[in-house]
């Protein structure tokens, strides 16, 4: 990071300080800001990490649901661990994988469904995500993917065989000290409301207004649960993502500004909602924040070159205009040639590259506990 004018010794004595407490738990973050995560001396760190969401976060829980939403073939994962296209939406790990691996937990969150989980594997946490999910229960139906109940009930269904390996005590003691991710509302919006007819007895505003109130009643159950540390995020600048360029950018595929504007009215309820809930009578103990994925992101696509991004307008995938899940393929669209060069993988979501970036972020803001 540049800096201009003289640096005084002692504060070049306080940056390598503050940046040798932090090498253990976040290797290639940023230099610290006041928001930047504590160091190990004074937290401890989450036994295991839960996600739950959509796309952005299933690391392959689809691949063994019956849906058109998937991505378990090349060239998906073609930077990942052996170049196993594992289910994750990206050319390498997802954002599960990426806060796994730097709170120190484990390199990859796996997929509740679908795999052989090791005794490891369930004492330090799972992924429930579907891809296509979302806050609204008709956005999962339409796509016939796991819905936020439906990933919940999968919750219980873990926490059981967690009792059976762990004993009852030690088990509930990882579900309420474990960190919770949670990720998804776009599609409930870019999908469901933008792009389908079946919601639209709502206005835009009332429409919000009941997404809200669906991510409100699951963070309320999965306190329930047992959950206690829950960073829910919210959603990214829709009318950028490139899918939505190419439907509703016009010719020249701008950033919808209406999309845009409905993500901005999202998350100022949504965080809202958050911060009324958090450590309140009606969820007492709880620790919950609203992660900001939109402003680091817009950042990322108004200014590219200061991330070392060539395209931001379109997936790696293919032409990039309109590649996601079954139409990016090895047959019919080949991968570029630097994946780390663009931000998107396909027209949806972001490559490993574009993730890390974002998460660094994150992280110095919000992080790790």
């Amino acid at each position: 990071m540049a800096t201009s004018g003289a640096v005084s010794r002692n504060a070049v004595l306080l940056l390598a300080a503050v940046l040798l407490l932090r090498r253990s738990c976040c290797t290639d973050a940023s230099a610290a800001t006041p928001h930047a995560s504590p160091t190990a001396a004074n937290q401890t760190r989450a036994p295991a990490l839960f996600v739950f969401g959509d796309s952005i976060v299933d690391p392959g829980n689809n691949n063994v649901i019956t849906t058109m939403i998937r991505c378990n073939f090349p060239p998906y994962g073609q930077d990942f661990s052996g170049h196993n296209a594992t289910g994750r939406f990206s050319n390498g790990k997802v954002p599960g994988d990426i806060l796994a691996s730097r709170m120190g937990i484990k390199e990859y969150v796996p997929p509740y469904l679908g795999t052989k989980l090791s005794d490891f594997d369930l004492l330090t946490g799972v992924s429930f995500a579907s891809g296509a999910s979302g806050y609204d229960p008709l956005t999962a139906e339409i796509m016939a993917v796991l819905t936020m109940d439906n990933q919940l009930d999968l919750f219980k269904e873990y926490k059981a065989k967690l009792d059976r390996i762990a004993g009852g005590g030690r088990a509930a003691e990882i579900v309420s000290t474990s960190m919770y991710l949670v990720i998804t509302g776009t599609d409930d919006l870019a999908n469901t409301y933008f792009t389908t007819p079946f919601r639209r007895n709502y206005d835009l505003e009332s429409y919000i207004q009941f997404v809200v109130r669906c991510a409100s009643d699951f963070i309320k159950k999965l306190y329930g649960l047992g959950a206690r540390k829950m960073s829910i995020a919210g959603a990214p600048p829709i009318g950028c993502v490139p899918s939505q360029r190419t439907n509703a950018g016009g010719l020249e595929r701008e950033c919808v500004s209406l999309y845009n504007q409905a993500a901005v009215v999202y998350n100022t309820a949504l965080e809202k909602e958050i911060k009324r809930l958090n450590g309140s009578e009606e969820l007492p103990g709880s620790v919950l924040k609203y992660i900001d994925l939109y402003t680091p992101l817009l950042d990322m696509i108004q200014r590219p070159e200061a991330y070392g991004f060539d395209v931001i307008n379109r997936g790696c995938c293919g032409t990039g205009v309109f590649e996601v899940t079954l139409t990016c393929n090895q047959y019919t669209a080949h991968a570029c040639r630097d994946p780390n060069k663009f931000l998107f993988w396909d027209t949806y979501h972001l490559t490993e590259r574009g993730y890390n970036l974002l998460l660094t972020q994150v992280i110095n803001r919000y992080g790790l506990q």
